[in-house]
């Protein structure tokens, strides 16, 4: 089997490539492939598939309207964490899925155009931007509307590193995260994210928990910006999480910034990603995150 690694900021991937979709992906064999001393070694596996192939992507082809043929595939993403677990989607992980269909000649993408991909979290739009890659991450949403209106928290947080617990707000970005403000960048580098952090109450499905810290001054020439760390559920610490980085600026907008600050440079231990708020007529509000992805080398699984 044929694989390339990639990474985005430092969220890194094994990609591979199923056209004929036959390829099992079972839990152990991904966890041995991610695993960092004895595999390859990874965030996670991102197996590129013909939606017709997989029974999500069907059903997201139904329900959008969209085609996808052995001739011209709409390419789904299906994305796995290090432990093998299914997940919804990545952000970082679609700009380096992105990137590497380019580099591999299985899709185009010419100027001012946009590549539509298909994941477990809907159908998300790429373009190519000064950062490297724009990602439409679609709609983001409170995990918990009610608590989250009347007291901007929904859940306490207890991470090593921390005395106390900590007030938390749940939101959705196709996948769950909970963000958790510090107030200093020497509070965030002390945490200790080896273990998962305690969340109560644990939404369903768990979690990825983000802890963020405001630059000062908060917002500067209209552009906000936060440093961030993350513990990604199914994986543990990662370098950068892009549906993270979406989840914390919202949070910092809700509890901070209004909704006046649209575009926020989201710091990570692997770099930086800029996210922007599109306001919709419904009250709702659009996500894109940008940033680099970049292919590592390719190799060959025995």
């Amino acid at each position: 089997m044929q694989f390339t690694k990639a990474h985005a900021t430092g969220n890194d991937f094994v990609m591979i490539t199923d056209a004929a979709g036959q390829q099992d992906l079972d839990a152990e064999f991904v966890a041995a492939v991610c695993d960092r001393r004895m595999g390859v070694g990874a965030d996670g596996l991102i197996r590129a598939v013909p939606a017709h192939h997989v029974s999500e992507g069907a059903a997201l082809l139904r329900e959008r309207g969209l085609s996808s043929t052995d001739d011209q595939p709409l390419w789904f993403m299906d994305y796995r964490n290090s432990d093998g677990s299914i997940a919804e989607m990545c952000g970082n992980g679609v700009r380096a899925f992105a990137h590497y269909l380019l580099a591999e000649g299985l899709t185009e993408l010419g100027d001012g155009a946009q590549l539509t991909i298909g994941t477990r979290a809907g159908v998300k739009t790429v373009r190519t931007v000064q950062e490297g890659y724009a990602i439409g991450m679609g709609v983001w949403s409170f995990i918990d509307p009610e608590l989250a209106q009347a007291n901007a928290s929904d859940s306490l947080v207890q991470a090593r590193g921390l005395t106390d617990p900590r007030p938390a707000l749940s939101i959705s970005m196709g996948n769950p995260h909970t963000v958790v403000a510090l107030p200093d960048e020497a509070t965030l580098q002390a945490l200790d994210l080896h273990q998962a952090p305690q969340v109560d109450p644990q939404p369903p499905y768990g979690t990825n928990v983000e802890f963020v810290v405001p630059s000062e001054p908060l917002v500067e020439n209209g552009v906000g910006r936060v440093r961030m760390r993350v513990h990604e559920r199914g994986v543990g610490e990662t370098l950068s999480c892009g549906t993270g980085a979406c989840a914390a600026a919202a949070a910092v907008r809700v509890w901070a910034a209004g909704d006046g600050v649209n575009t926020w440079r989201v710091g990570v231990p692997g770099g930086e990603v800029t996210v922007r708020f599109t306001p919709r007529e419904d009250g709702a509000e659009e996500v894109e995150l940008a940033g680099p992805a970049v292919l590592v080398y390719t190799g060959t699984l025995v």
